[in-house]
């Protein structure tokens, strides 16, 4: 049974096919903790409490929801730089060899609706798709990788260029890392939901001028590869999450940086929609 998670308020649920929440804890009897993280390491229960949706009552709709980020405390927040041929190309770098990954330190993690305060006038956007793992391991086959990913979410990859590359070599993480710079959600999504896992469509719009535009099969390093090459060296655990790389049409590539005002719109077929104001 596919499911589509969300947190409300700080707590776990599932969300129907009409768009209404049920409070996991509620909705299973204490069998599922409200704590989202809790939620999360035990995927066979969510998708058993999907089933109870169509005869359970529900505790409100979606659109009225507090939404916060599906996975609001990751231990591990990996992200890919330079994962699309096409963002390497604006970029005027070589195509990386090996996965190009970084940290976004978990502490920039916010919900789907949140503003973004700008730090300084030098602040671009990446919509991504963001994997979470539901089954940790080890040195995982390629094969074997989309049975360890509970769900997928939108991520906006928010980056601060002065900061990134104000050393040499770069500041990846620290530029990436601004508290409120990476936005999640608005839910997370089973995998079993998508036709294909490997091809799944996003975009980004500010102030409503669509900027990206791609489709996920456009990845150079896909995800099962990602993990794999990730848990051959490190164990990967459940409620990591890995921020999987942006397609071109960033901002630093024309030189137009986020101003407070501007309104990102980061969109995910088959998953939802961020929406996140800048301010001051």
């Amino acid at each position: 049974m596919t499911f589509r998670f969300i947190n409300s308020a700080g707590r776990s649920a599932l969300v129907d096919d009409h768009d209404q929440w049920f409070d996991l804890e509620r909705l299973t009897n204490g069998a599922v903790p409200a704590d989202p993280m809790a939620a999360i390491a035990n995927g066979a229960a969510l998708h058993a409490a999907a089933a109870l949706l169509a005869t359970a009552a529900p505790d409100g709709d979606l659109a009225t929801a507090e939404l916060q980020a599906p996975v609001p405390r990751p231990r591990n927040c990996f992200a890919v730089g330079l994962n699309y041929r096409s963002h390497a190309a604006e970029s005027g770098m070589d195509l990386p060899a090996q996965p190009l990954v970084f940290t976004k330190f978990p502490s920039c993690i916010v919900g789907p609706n949140e503003s973004i305060a700008l730090r300084s006038g030098s602040a671009d956007w990446e919509v991504e798709l963001v994997v979470v793992i539901g089954t940790g391991g080890r040195d995982i086959a390629p094969a074997d990788a989309w049975s360890h990913v509970l769900g997928l979410t939108v991520g906006q990859d928010i980056s601060d260029r002065a900061l990134q590359f104000a050393s040499k070599p770069p500041h990846f993480d620290l530029g990436k890392s601004r508290d409120g710079y990476g936005p999640i959600g608005p839910m997370l999504v089973s995998t079993d939901s998508f036709a294909n896992p490997d091809d799944i469509a996003l975009t980004c719009d500010v102030n409503g001028v669509r900027r990206q535009s791609d489709r996920t099969s456009s990845m150079i390093f896909d995800v099962p590869t990602l993990i794999a090459y990730l848990s051959g060296i490190m164990t990967l655990a459940a409620g990591d999450i890995i921020f999987t790389g942006t397609p071109d049409g960033v901002g630093v590539a024309s030189g137009t940086f986020l101003k407070p005002g501007d309104v990102i719109v980061s969109s995910i077929d088959g998953i939802g929609t961020l929406t996140n104001h800048c301010l001051d």
